[in-house]
């Protein structure tokens, strides 16, 4: 069968030249397509897809099909006293048709399907909720196994596919071995206690379960991406992660998804160069796959997402410490609801203040606070503060945060005290830095808070296919 956006790529192809001939095509979704068409060319195919609207003139009518693979539909036009049962289908009916494709005598589109044979796939009943005039996001979320067939959630679940698809394609490129961290772990590797704990049988105590120990949905791929860059030099990890946050904002979900590289031989300026080129190259194949989402949700966001792709896509951000930031944050002619102060972690609306205000950019904030982050960050020479860097950018506020690894034994043991973690439960982490060890460092990049940002939405459960978020469990 083919594809609508097959069909807009290579119309041309099935449409009878000035002599009458069938043009040949060179371009089909799958071989069975050649069951529609003749031995040197086309002109009548099969298309599957689901009524977005039908209009009758009594002569003619048009249905107006989509299927999915790009956010224009194609325009079906067929006789309705032979088809007088399609009259009645609604928004939503699934039909298969067989036509002829042709060039459009209206507006708006390039071709049309003149429909020989339209079959009935699926029938639509009463109390569709997508018929309903008030779609609201908030209305969308509760029914999130019907809200991809909306125009919006279908344009931005595209480009979270294409997204997805562009950062493998980065890596691959780049060379990267790409690792499948587990799923359920024993480690808090971001020491915040915030985790859902895995049992079979609650009666039991963690040492006589399944795993003869406590067991947790992971906060991070990061360990699993670590253990291979000490054999494979450059790898990634890319998946679910969980974290049991009692959060209602719109930047938290209990599930999310994070990509997570890790480097061996390398030092912090590596991190933040792998960053930049990885946010380059990723942005720039998004613009030229996603070009009509990006045109649609371009023209009914706040702000302009294209931009901010070109914004990604030139790099070259700028770079400033921690202690340099706060300073700025401390001199702003700006009142702050928590004040910044040296020390403390950066709120979302210092963050923003700093890409939107200062820097009009994404900018890297680097040399946090040993306070402040995670055990397994490198001690700077100062003894204050870590090897860490985060990328901030408008209208988000953090998006990548980074360091370089702390490869140093003792003092990965003396951190990991201090954070008040047994290294006993580390070992097989420390035997990292016993054998045959490397400067290292990697970093974290939220793909949904990615995905608002390059889709201009604002609410991370509506970049999420199924959101989890607290106290939303659809399925």
């Amino acid at each position: 069968m083919y594809s609508i956006k097959s069909l807009n790529k290579d119309y041309k192809n099935f449409i009878k030249n000035e002599d009458g001939e069938l043009q040949k095509v060179d371009y089909f979704d799958e071989p069975e397509d050649y069951k529609d068409g003749e031995e040197q060319g086309f002109t009548t195919i099969t298309i599957e897809g689901w009524v977005r609207s039908l209009r009758d003139s009594k002569k003619i009518a048009f249905i107006d099909l989509y299927d999915g693979t790009t956010i224009s539909g194609v325009q079906v036009v067929f006789e309705p006293e032979k088809f007088p049962e399609i009259l009645k289908c609604s928004m939503g009916t699934a039909l298969i048709v067989k036509g002829e494709v042709q060039e459009s005598r209206g507006a708006g589109q390039k071709f049309e399907i003149k429909a020989s044979k339209i079959t009935i796939e699926g029938e639509v009943g009463e109390g569709y909720p997508l018929q309903a005039k008030e779609q609201t996001n908030e209305f969308l979320r509760t029914i999130s196994h019907l809200r991809p067939r909306t125009n919006t959630y279908g344009a931005i679940f595209r480009m979270r596919s294409e997204a997805s698809f562009a950062f493998h394609s980065h890596f691959r490129e780049m060379n990267f071995l790409y690792v499948h961290s587990p799923i359920i772990t024993s480690s808090d590797a971001e020491g915040a206690g915030e985790m859902f704990e895995i049992t079979v049988d609650k009666n039991k105590k963690p040492e006589e379960d399944f795993f003869k120990r406590q067991a947790f949905l992971t906060v991070t791929g990061q360990f699993g991406a670590e253990v291979f860059a000490q054999s494979h030099k450059k790898t990634y990890t890319f998946g679910p992660t969980f974290r049991a946050e009692n959060s209602n904002t719109s930047r938290h979900a209990a599930e999310f998804w994070m990509l997570e590289p890790e480097i061996s031989f390398a030092n912090l300026d590596d991190v933040i160069n792998n960053i930049e080129t990885m946010l380059m190259r990723v942005s720039s194949k998004i613009m030229d796959s996603s070009k009509e989402d990006i045109q649609f949700l371009n023209s009914i966001a706040e702000v302009d997402i294209l931009d901010r792709l070109k914004m990604l896509a030139k790099g070259e951000f700028p770079r400033v410490t921690y202690t340099e930031a706060i300073e700025l944050l401390q001199k702003a002619n700006h009142k702050f609801e928590y004040e910044p102060k040296w020390g403390s972690d950066l709120q979302t609306e210092h963050e923003r203040y700093l890409a939107e205000t200062v820097y009009k950019s994404p900018v890297f904030v680097t040399n946090y606070p040993k306070e402040i982050k995670a055990f397994y960050m490198r001690l700077n020479d100062d003894g204050k503060t870590v090897a860490a860097v985060d990328l901030l950018v408008p209208g988000i506020g953090e998006l990548v945060g980074g360091s370089q690894r702390e490869e140093r034994y003792d003092k990965l043991v003396k951190k990991m005290e201090e954070a008040k973690l047994d290294p006993k439960d580390y070992w097989w982490y420390l035997d990292l830095r016993k054998y045959g060890t490397t400067k290292h460092g990697g970093f974290g990049l939220g793909f949904e808070r990615f995905l608002m940002y390059i889709t201009g939405v604002t609410n991370i459960r509506d970049v999420l296919p199924f959101p989890r978020t607290v106290g939303s469990l659809e399925y």
